[in-house]
């Protein structure tokens, strides 16, 4: 069995002396792991590093054996998103999700979704955009998408600034009026033709957050007996951090 396909490293662990298992996930093939042998050396350690993108070539036997990978860098992020902190944790908090999908499973459009993610994670704010955007897509990715295109009251499309936290469904501020202290905020960003998907304020993102992650723990982690990964709350502190920063010495 052999194949070749493009892959960003998620994980690393060493195994022996020399060699290394690393997981991808891959645009054709999901998740995946392989043995990268001498993967551990001075050499290749740089390479596999969470976040870069490579070409693999994974060759084994028999299709459900662990098999090998020969790996080559085509883009090394790595060194770029160590140096701030919030990417540190935002591409540990993105491999964490990656590892929901079920292994060997492809996800084309997670796949160019998280490499688009990663490609434009330097501004603290636009990347807890992204992530917020790829949390949402993991749910529908998982079966669990919010259907935020219609107000779930009333079928209207338009002036959709609220989420119902039981169905996962928009409202329209008019619907949603009487009920407002029990609904979730639709950051505006996250609304569809309303102008505000490129810009977002500190109240959006803490919104974002809020919306995203309570139907990941609901429907998500806490059946798989898991809670939000620490990265992700080190992720949305850095970013708080960073944002305030900013703020005080405009």
């Amino acid at each position: 069995m052999e194949w070749t396909d493009e892959g960003i490293v998620l994980g690393v662990r060493r195994h022996g002396e020399s060699s290394a298992i690393v997981e991808l996930l891959t645009r054709g093939h999901g998740r995946h792991l392989g043995l990268v042998r001498g993967g551990a050396s001075s050499r290749m350690r740089p390479l596999l590093q969470p976040g870069n993108s490579v070409t693999a070539v994974w060759r084994a036997r028999l299709d459900e054996h662990l098999g090998t990978y020969a790996i080559e860098g085509t883009r090394l992020r790595a060194a770029t998103l160590l140096a701030s902190s919030h990417a540190v944790y935002g591409v540990t908090h993105l491999a964490a999700l990656a590892r929901l999908l079920p292994e060997r499973d492809p996800h084309e459009d997670i796949y160019e979704m998280l490499d688009r993610t990663l490609n434009d994670f330097d501004d603290a704010g636009g990347a807890a955009a992204h992530l917020i955007r790829f949390e949402l897509a993991m749910l529908a990715e998982l079966g669990f998408g919010l259907d935020l295109e219609n107000c779930a009251a009333t079928g209207a499309s338009s002036d959709l600034i609220y989420v119902s936290p039981k169905s996962g469904g928009a409202v329209s501020r008019e619907a949603g009026e009487p009920y407002r202290d029990r609904l979730l905020r639709l950051p505006a960003f996250l609304r569809e033709g309303e102008g505000g998907a490129n810009s977002w304020s500190d109240q959006d993102l803490q919104d974002g957050f809020r919306l995203t992650g309570l139907f990941l723990l609901r429907h998500v982690l806490e059946p798989r007996g898991q809670g939000h990964s620490d990265a992700r709350g080190g992720f949305i502190n850095a970013v708080t951090r960073q944002r305030a920063r900013i703020s005080s010495s405009a």
